[in-house]
């Protein structure tokens, strides 16, 4: 669970009625306010959960009479810090804003990035978003990875903020994001089915493992073909961490200037045209080639399918006409 916090907050618990059968976390996450399942799963792991005074796993099902006792480590969250950052929002109502987010921007504060995250900026633009959520989610309801790219929407209201978190948790929500991978991608579609898990020798590192890893899938479908490239749209059905990139990397076509899981950090132009890259070069692009185009779910509020799409940025539109130019397919 990290570092050693300065406070314990200890909560009891006695199961004085019947019900069906449920595992411990996700009736802890149902009974304790302002914590997620995952959250939850932590403090099982860690040892901070016992029923009738034991230790139990993620798996244990609740009984009639057990005595839950729950530590949960408190910390003191450092608050959001409001910073005027440019923004690009696509759309906005009384319980939403949806960002085109750019590249270079965490979605919010840690590990020692306290400022200059996509949640400053909101934190300038909209201070309610400061209050939904709680304090480390402060109405974010899902996340992008920092060089990615394109929509994300983020809660103004506490009431939409939990309803579309369970969309997001039961796979209602349309997800579509475009990529330009390394290498020539053999089938114009198939579908990734390759458990992901955290990397044993590398925690930032999300990896494949057929034991331990959690179910994962991505649709991927071709979108236009170049010597040595491949622009593809990937449909992930699940959301791990770093879904789309681990995937793509598990068949042998890394994205595109992805430092952790690809074979380079930048694409020059002078790479392109089979040149030697001159020195002092600019890069195309020199961050993972991957964007969140299009996002869809029903409006929590309204009932109605909303859509928001999010145009190529311009280092990645950039590279797909130079593709255009340099690396045609073969005829």
């Amino acid at each position: 669970m990290g570092a050693e916090p300065a406070k314990v907050e200890n909560v009891r618990i006695e199961v004085k009625k019947e019900m069906p059968a449920r595992r411990i976390d996700k009736y802890l996450a149902g009974r304790i306010p302002g914590h997620s399942r995952a959250f939850m799963q932590k403090l099982i792991e860690a040892g901070n959960v016992k029923v009738n005074g034991a230790p139990v796993k993620c798996s244990y099902e609740i009984q009639l009479n057990d005595v839950i006792d729950v530590t949960i480590p408190v910390r003191e969250e450092p608050q959001i810090i409001p910073q005027e950052i440019p923004l690009h929002i696509l759309y906005e109502d009384e319980y939403m804003i949806v960002v085109n987010k750019h590249a270079d921007l965490l979605t919010h504060p840690g590990r020692g990035h306290w400022s200059g995250t996509l949640l400053n900026a909101l934190a300038f633009y909209a201070k309610e978003l400061a209050q939904v959520g709680g304090p480390d989610r402060a109405g974010v309801v899902h996340r992008l990875d920092r060089d990615t790219t394109g929509v994300i929407v983020l809660a103004k209201d506490e009431e939409f903020h939990r309803k579309l978190a369970m969309q997001f948790e039961r796979r209602h929500v349309q997800k579509e994001y475009l990529a330009i991978v390394e290498g020539e991608i053999e089938l114009d579609s198939d579908v990734i089915d390759r458990p992901i898990g955290r990397h044993p020798h590398d925690r930032e590192r999300m990896t494949i493992r057929h034991e331990g890893g959690r179910p994962s899938q991505t649709t991927y479908e071709v979108v236009e073909r170049f010597r040595g490239f491949t622009l593809v749209r990937c449909l992930p059905k699940t959301g791990r961490t770093h879904q789309i990139r681990v995937h793509l990397r598990s068949i042998g076509h890394p994205v595109v200037a992805d430092e952790m899981y690809g074979n380079s950090t930048a694409v020059y132009l002078s790479q392109l045209k089979g040149e030697t890259t001159l020195p002092g070069e600019e890069p195309l692009l020199s961050r993972q080639a991957l964007h969140a185009h299009r996002l869809a779910f029903t409006h929590p509020m309204t009932q109605k399918v909303v859509e928001f799409k999010a145009e190529l940025p311009p280092d990645m539109q950039a590279l797909v006409e130079a593709l255009r130019t340099y690396r045609p397919p073969k005829k």
